[in-house]
């Protein structure tokens, strides 16, 4: 378990070189990196399914972080997170909410991708004081289109993974076209720029415990997403295999005045293969 540091006034240059920090959380020890300014409203950054710390894209990561205070993190569970990863939505949410007001923030806005896109809303939902604006990425609603889906899809692909010696991100990310595929392999490569203090991997108990928790998310009633009364901006890939599309389409409708991004040729991962346009984009709608 890596050691607690306290916060340095000088931020590191990139996501790579950031280095892991611990925080106690009603008596468990989460894991997180922070980069970029030491002032302003931070942003916290909810991943998707099986990820940890390494795989935040450090490209959105860094660009965030030009004028930002970022800040991702390993939920309960998780990486190098200590505790049980909870096996509902609800419950990742209540974590989250938790190692935020352990770092002693009142105010945070929140960019949640895939599953952190369910737990995001879900945040905002019960406790709509803490969150200031709201980005979801590749992401829907409860009970949206195929997310029930998404335990048959990833092992598919986790098996056809492993029979190519490749990723199962190759697959469930990116489109099968050709710029599909240079968009897999660089985004790919971009996740192994870390050499030093990389995270655990993800157990085979909290993965369960996601898919679990995604699949009752994906059969659950909807939620009134018009009770969301904050900026949001909504983004995704036009060919979304894991989280289809219809349902960012769907957030962006629901949600008041939210504003929609659709990458063409792109899929679940269309904010990562889109990253020099992507990033631009959310800075401009953060500091709004």
């Amino acid at each position: 378990m890596p050691l607690t540091f306290s916060r340095s006034p000088h931020s590191p240059a990139s996501f790579q070189d950031t280095p892991t920090r611990s925080v106690d959380v009603d008596g468990t020890a989460f894991v997180y990196r922070e980069l970029g300014p030491k002032t302003g409203v931070p942003v916290i950054l909810l991943n998707h399914l099986a990820a940890q710390l390494d795989n935040f894209d450090p490209r959105i990561v860094d660009g965030l972080a030009e004028s930002r205070r970022v800040i991702a993190f390993d939920n309960r569970g998780i990486g190098a997170s200590g505790g049980k990863t909870p096996s509902t939505i609800a419950g990742m949410a209540r974590d989250a909410v938790a190692f935020v007001r352990a770092l002693g923030f009142e105010e945070v806005d929140l960019f949640g991708f895939s599953l952190g896109g369910f737990v995001a809303q879900e945040i905002v939902l019960t406790e709509p004081g803490l969150v200031r604006k709201l980005i979801l990425a590749g992401t829907g609603p409860a009970g949206g289109e195929g997310i029930d889906k998404v335990t048959p899809l990833t092992i598919v692909d986790m098996i056809k993974g492993a029979l190519t010696f490749r990723d199962p991100k190759y697959y469930l990310f990116f489109t099968t076209t050709p710029n599909g595929r240079r968009a897999a392999k660089a985004f790919l490569q971009r996740l192994t720029e870390r050499h030093a203090d990389r995270d655990k991997p993800i157990s085979l108990g909290a993965f369960g415990a996601q898919l679990k928790a995604i699949k009752a998310y994906g059969l659950q009633a909807p939620q009134d997403l018009s009770a969301i009364r904050i900026p949001a901006l909504v983004a995704n890939g036009d060919h979304d295999r894991m989280v289809p599309s219809s349902n960012t389409f769907d957030l962006a409708r629901r949600i008041p005045g939210a504003q929609l991004v659709i990458y063409r040729d792109a899929g679940h991962g269309g904010v990562f293969q889109n990253h020099a346009d992507f990033v631009p984009k959310a800075l401009a709608f953060l500091e709004a």
